[in-house]
């Protein structure tokens, strides 16, 4: 495959005005459908090429799950070995995911710190090349094609929907934005309950860390985002908002059956918001969500996940 095909260019599907609570018709930006199932390609994609155009035989990253498949599929396109290591809370079928994309698993840490941590400590004594999740200037660059894509497209769009794990997605659109002339062109940041490190750093006007996660979307599982992102909401027009569990659940199931796509709970969280803060989604007249998916889900996840909560 050539390097420069290691993401593609995703659908943009439109929603019906009667689909959510806002009476907005919302633009779909289907990165689900990326090869490695999320978003996380565009950039780990960009990221592990500049790696290995630089001289990297090797490369590790850290990572619940998203981050690591896409550097494992990275790797196995630019014919170089992966070694991603995951925290504890990363389950087996996330685990088997990766290791059958090509790259070797190691589990280390009960949270994202110790595993980050170990995981850079490995790649300094391999002297292989680290490529962090949510944290890189290249990684920005590359998930702003998303937005670079959508204007291509001609689409009209007057804010962006996005999940906030790192911040690492949020921080691409907004370069995407800017570098297409939209810097006016609001974003909806959004986080569950219990996972919400930037909501808790807005709030508390600095770069807040939390004690733990709680939530069920693990993979927004940053206790602290990127120094990058916190000051980007001072510097462009961000609304930071939250769901609940049980909504991004019930806006992942609502999804499946009118698009017949699963995604994660972390991604349904950005879906919910259009019914869980309609009045904020409907002060614009042409939302675009980014759909940003994820290999966290199943079939029998979703049933486990509405027993649950719904």
């Amino acid at each position: 495959m050539p390097v420069s095909a290691l993401h593609l260019n995703t659908p943009l599907l439109r929603s019906d005005a009667s689909y959510s609570a806002s009476g907005r018709p919302l633009w779909l930006k289907m990165d689900a459908l990326q090869p490695s199932g999320s978003f996380k390609l565009r950039g780990v994609g960009r990221l592990c090429r500049h790696e290995i155009e630089n001289g990297a035989r090797e490369i590790f990253c850290a990572s619940g799950g998203n981050a690591g498949i896409a550097a494992a599929y990275a790797g196995r396109a630019l014919k170089v070995p992966v070694t991603i290591v995951v925290p504890e809370t990363t389950s087996e079928e996330v685990r088997g995911s990766i290791a059958a994309t090509g790259a070797s698993v190691l589990v280390h840490g009960s949270v994202f710190d110790e595993t980050n941590a170990f995981a850079v400590k490995l790649a300094a004594e391999r002297k292989a090349a680290y490529v962090h999740p949510f944290d890189h200037p290249l990684l920005w660059e590359g998930h702003a094609t998303l937005i670079d894509e959508v204007v291509a497209e001609g689409a009209a769009f007057d804010c962006v929907i996005t999940s906030v794990g790192g911040g690492g997605l949020m921080a691409g659109i907004v370069e995407g934005l800017r570098r297409n002339g939209l810097s006016h062109v609001p974003v909806i940041a959004v986080e569950t309950e219990g996972a919400a490190s930037l909501n808790a750093s807005v709030l508390a006007g600095e770069r807040a860390t939390l004690p733990a996660i709680t939530s069920i979307a693990n993979s927004l599982g940053a206790r602290q985002v990127a120094e990058h992102v916190f000051e980007l909401t001072k510097t462009h027009p961000i609304e930071s908002v939250t769901v609940s569990d049980a909504a991004a659940v019930a806006a992942c199931l609502k999804f499946a059956d009118a698009h017949r796509v699963l995604v994660e709970p972390a991604c349904g969280a950005a879906l919910a918001v259009a019914d869980v803060h309609p009045e904020l989604v409907a002060r614009f007249s042409n939302p675009l969500v980014e759909v940003c998916g994820g290999i966290g889900v199943s079939l029998s996840k979703l049933v486990a996940w509405k027993e649950r909560f719904l």
